[in-house]
């Protein structure tokens, strides 16, 4: 009896490990996070006659679930092998299945893992930079949030990955051309897919590409190591910022410890100079 944790394809069905194809072979019960995306994969391998059966046991095991259906699943569950996994990617990465494996050991079962795609571990690999780095998965939504993020990666003196979405992408570089516009970057879109495309350079210049390309798909931005001093976001930056007033006086109050208020007078105050 094992509990395996299957790395599953990032993009190209291609890349899963011929062990993994064997330990699928071999086992009947598949914990997954989304049934109907195992499902899927699973009929896609049979399809192209990477394996040879589809008749599985599914069971969901994801973020909102995973303690309750941990502790629901039969006593004897464990009693065969077991695999896990996620949509895509390595389990338990910026995905779930850590409670299972705390579960796993708390009950002195014995587990494992399948090695495979991992996006941060591949785009850092694609990098080019040096040194050593750290994950900290998606960027926050809220501005204040995703401010403060930034401010802890361009400190850092690893090179810092992180996931971002379609929709935030371009704000994000604004932000980090904003604090650091030379400091170095790497940025992958759509990793093993059919439209994968990389991004280096300075922020600046790869801010500047992304406003005139299709930016549409799943990207993963790696921050250089700290090797140049940013500046600080002052009240001019901010005010050039596509925000609201009242949205960039309470990040401006946040950075200065001024009331909302005041500095919403400032602002004000600034964009009348202008005119």
């Amino acid at each position: 009896m094992l509990l395996y944790l299957l790395a599953a394809p990032i993009g190209n069905i291609s890349d899963i490990s011929i062990r993994a194809l064997e330990i699928l072979e071999s086992c009947k019960e598949i914990l997954c996070e989304d049934t109907r995306v195992t499902k899927k994969l699973i009929n896609l391998l049979y399809s192209r006659g990477y394996i040879k059966k589809i008749d599985f046991n599914y069971t969901s095991l994801h973020s909102h679930n995973e303690i309750s259906r941990i502790y629901a699943l039969p006593k004897d569950y464990f009693l065969n092998d077991v695999i896990y996994m996620s949509d895509a990617g390595t389990p338990c990465i910026s995905d779930p299945g850590v409670k299972l494996i705390q579960f796993m050991q708390q009950n002195k079962l014995p587990y494992t893992i399948l090695p495979g795609a991992n996006s941060a571990i591949s785009a850092m690999a694609l990098s080019g930079f040096e040194g050593g780095f750290r994950f900290l998965e998606f960027i926050p939504h809220k501005l204040q949030d995703r401010i403060k993020f930034i401010n802890f990666a361009l400190d850092s003196t690893l090179n810092t990955i992180f996931f971002e979405s379609t929709h935030r992408i371009l704000d994000t570089m604004e932000l980090l051309n904003k604090f650091s516009p030379q400091r170095r970057i790497f940025l992958v879109k759509e990793m093993t897919k059919l439209h994968e495309k990389f991004y280096f350079g300075s922020v600046n210049e790869v801010y500047s590409e992304l406003k005139n390309k299709n930016i549409n798909g799943e990207w993963v931005v790696i921050v250089s190591s700290g090797k140049i001093k940013q500046k600080s976001l002052n009240i001019n930056d901010i005010n050039e910022l596509s925000l609201p007033p009242k949205i960039k006086a309470k990040l401006y109050s946040k950075l200065t410890d001024k009331s909302i208020q005041d500095c919403y007078n400032e602002i004000i105050n600034k964009t009348n100079e202008r005119k």
